[in-house]
């Protein structure tokens, strides 16, 4: 029988390797910029094949895009999109491929959906802001109308333990895009609450994180509203 002092080491000791696992993590996700090259590297062989046309809006950012890559073009139609999201990216890796995931097709707009994982890495809130705001700075140096639209954090079941703080990185974009007449806020959280505040549980499969068929038709439909106002007269 085990005694209880021998548990508490036991315990303490698991917790001291789950903290020093998620540091190296945390850590590897912060300076491995190229893990995501062959993701990159698929897109620019598919571009070689059939090249995209100049123009259009370009849709980047987590897996919440990339689920939705082969769905996006139907779903925001009659807009001309270029789906190029990226599973398991934080703001950090839009900002490290700027110029291959979206500056390259000289796009009239560019659309970005993280803050997901990032929030849920415990990557520090002011750290993302910045790290969009160079994205802005650097898109606007490239070509100075083009258009932004930043997503809100989407809620979820499965990071229901860091959603105020996904809250309060969504509020610090909407506050940027009310200060940049060229940067557009989509409140795409709020279609996936209940009355209560609560997030709707029949909108994922079963990680509880990411959209089946019924959360993919509420994305898109909050999407191209919020795309549309805008974007729909250059068709």
């Amino acid at each position: 029988m085990n005694k209880p002092g021998f548990r508490l080491v036991t315990n303490s000791a698991l917790l001291l390797c789950l903290a020093l696992l998620a540091f190296q993590v945390n850590a590897q996700r912060e300076f491995d910029a190229t893990r995501f090259e062959s993701a990159i590297e698929a897109f620019e062989a598919k571009d070689k094949m059939s090249k995209p046309p100049q123009g259009a809006i370009v849709l980047t950012g987590s897996s919440s895009i990339a689920r939705w890559n082969d769905q996006a073009a139907a779903a925001l139609a009659p807009l001309s999109v270029i789906p190029r999201g990226f599973g398991g990216s934080v703001m950090e890796d839009v900002l490290y491929y700027l110029d291959r995931v979206a500056l390259t097709y000289k796009p009239r707009a560019i659309l970005i959906y993280e803050g997901d994982n990032d929030t849920f890495y415990n990557i520090a809130e002011d750290k993302i802001i910045g790290q969009f705001e160079q994205i802005v700075a650097s898109v606007h140096a490239n070509s100075a109308q083009t258009r932004i639209y930043v997503l809100s954090v989407k809620p979820s079941v499965a990071r229901q333990s860091v959603w105020p703080q996904a809250q309060q990185v969504s509020a610090r974009l909407s506050a940027i895009a009310e200060s940049d007449p060229l940067v557009h806020y989509i409140d795409v959280a709020t279609p996936f609450l209940k009355a209560d505040g609560s997030v709707m549980t029949d909108i994922f499969v079963e990680d509880g994180l990411h959209l089946n068929d019924k959360g993919n038709a509420i994305w898109g439909a909050a999407i191209k509203a919020g795309l549309m106002k805008v974007e729909g007269q250059f068709e």
